[in-house]
This record gives structure tokens, sequence and C-alpha cells, in this order.
């Protein structure tokens, strides 16, 4: 089992065209991913190539993503397109019914993301971002630019506002595996929260213990030690970034802004502590914690 994608998921990558977009098709298609489709009005009609010989794959181009899932059956896009047409795109996806957006693109201005999530709620598509590297289920299924080779399925589930951070806490649990690890990103909206993760990772049978770091800055983290101590029943262990941040200082993502003692990493260790989260104090502290549990 995952949360959210498996190896069922039929993805479209809008901007597959782009440079970026083919890079991390390419990362995709290579660590499992059944890549069905692109989006480019432009180069509708075509095909590209990826991989060499008996591994290649040659993936439609269609003009529209409603086009798209027509023709393929995708549950699922992700979304390579530069910030200014990143809301058209993520709109089109949620009118043509994609379960599943991914949104990789950062710098995304707020205006836009408040629309595009209130579409999104209206409609019953569930984002993911943006500004963020996507989500892994290993072995099954990888959308966005998470790399695919740092570990394989598991039963450790990972939900993390910071990309680097997602990609550390892998490493260092490399030999226990992941159930899926999914990257939400720091803007002040986004579409998937700790919460919609922590809820998912409790009622998958194959994860047996969740991994949740969060950063300084607003109140996801108080909300979500809220959330476990009322609806989780397994272990959770958190890290916070930004313990040695100086007081006052902007630090990191757009919405990690600290007012007074509110949104600093020990207020919200403290929170978490007080729901029954282990939480560290650093990534390789977070990770021996999760061993411990683990045995």
């Amino acid at each position: 089992m995952a949360i959210f994608i498996d190896d069922a998921s039929r993805v479209i990558v809008q901007g597959m065209t782009g440079s970026e977009g083919m890079k991390h098709t390419t990362r995709m298609l290579a660590s499992g991913t059944t890549v069905v489709g692109g989006v480019n009005p432009r180069k509708a009609g075509t095909s590209v190539a990826f991989g060499e010989g008996e591994n290649a794959v040659d993936v439609p181009v269609y003009g529209s993503v409603t086009e798209a899932v027509e023709a393929t059956g995708a549950d699922v896009s992700v979304i390579f397109v530069p910030p200014a047409h990143t809301k058209g795109a993520v709109v089109e996806a949620i009118e043509a019914g994609v379960p599943l957006v991914v949104i990789i693109t950062e710098g995304v201005p707020v205006a836009d993301s408040a629309e595009f999530f209130t579409l999104a709620q209206a409609r019953g598509s569930r984002l993911i971002g943006p500004n963020c590297p996507g989500i892994i289920s290993p072995g099954k299924s990888n959308v966005g630019i998470i790399p695919a080779n740092i570990t394989g399925p598991g039963k450790v589930g990972l939900v993390s506002k910071s990309g680097t951070l997602t990609y550390q806490m892998m490493f260092e649990l490399a030999e226990y595996g992941f159930s899926t690890a999914i990257g939400i990103g720091g803007d002040p909206i986004i579409g998937t929260t700790h919460i919609d993760a922590l809820e998912a990772f409790e009622a998958d049978p194959d994860t047996e213990i969740i991994v949740m770091i969060g950063e300084i800055g607003g109140d996801a983290e108080e909300r979500a030690a809220d959330f476990i101590k009322a609806n989780v029943t397994k272990p959770v262990v958190g890290y916070v970034a930004g313990f040695t941040a100086p007081e006052g200082k902007t630090m990191g993502h757009a919405g990690a802004i600290v007012s007074g003692s509110a949104g600093t990493a020990q207020a919200k260790k403290e929170a978490l502590e007080a729901a029954g989260v282990k939480v560290g104090t650093t990534p390789s502290e977070t990770a021996q914690l999760v061993r411990d549990l683990l045995g």
C-alpha cells in the first residue's frame, strides 16, 4: 500500500517538453512510474522518445489535459511550467477532473495559489505543492523530482515541508524503506497539509511509523500536533527545521515567519511532544529516534 499514488497511477506531465520536464520525466520513467502522456498545445500529435534501445519509451504529447485524460485514463498530473503559467496549468488539470495534481513550480504568486486551491476544493482534486519535490512510493510510482535511488519500499511514512530534508531523511532511514514520502512544500498556501498526510498514513496498513518534518513559522505543526493527539495511533517522530534561526529574522520558505514565541522551533517541539511525538533537534537525531522505535 501507499498514500495518494501507487503502481496503478497513470501520470501525465504538463511541461514535459521543456528542459526540466524532459529531465524529470526521464527520471520518473526510469524509476518505474507509468507516464502516459505530456501536454503542450504547440506540440500536440507528436511524441517524445525517452531512454534507449529496448528500454526506450515513446510518450505521446496532447494538446490539452482533457484530451490527455480521455486518451490515456490519466489520474495524476505533475506540473513543470514557469510560475506565470502555473495557475492556468493547474486550473486546466482541475477542470479536466484529474484527481491528483502535483505542482513542482517554485515562485507561484500566493494569490494564484489561493485561487486554484479554492477551485480544487470545490471540484474534489487533491493538490500537492506548489514549491515542492513531489511524492514517491518507492518501487511503485514517483511523481516529481525526488531521487528514486535513495531507498526502497518499506514501513516508514514521511511528510515534509522541505525537499532537501525529505531526501536526507530517506537516506538516513534507507535500510527500513518507505511506504510513501511526500514533500508538501513550504509556501503559505499549499494543497496538501501535514494533517492530510497524517490521516492517510494512519489509514495505510503498510505504514508502521510516521516521520513529520516541519519548519519555523506559521502554526501548521501545532495544528498537526492537535490532530495527532486526537486521531493518530501509530508512532510519530518529528523534526522542526530552524532551531538555530536568529530571532526576528525571516528564514527559508515564504511561510517561515516567526512572531514572538509563536512559530519558533521550540514552541513547535513542545506542542508535538505534548501530543506524544518524539522530536529530534537535528535530522540525524530524528532518524535515530525512528531506529530506536523500529528496533
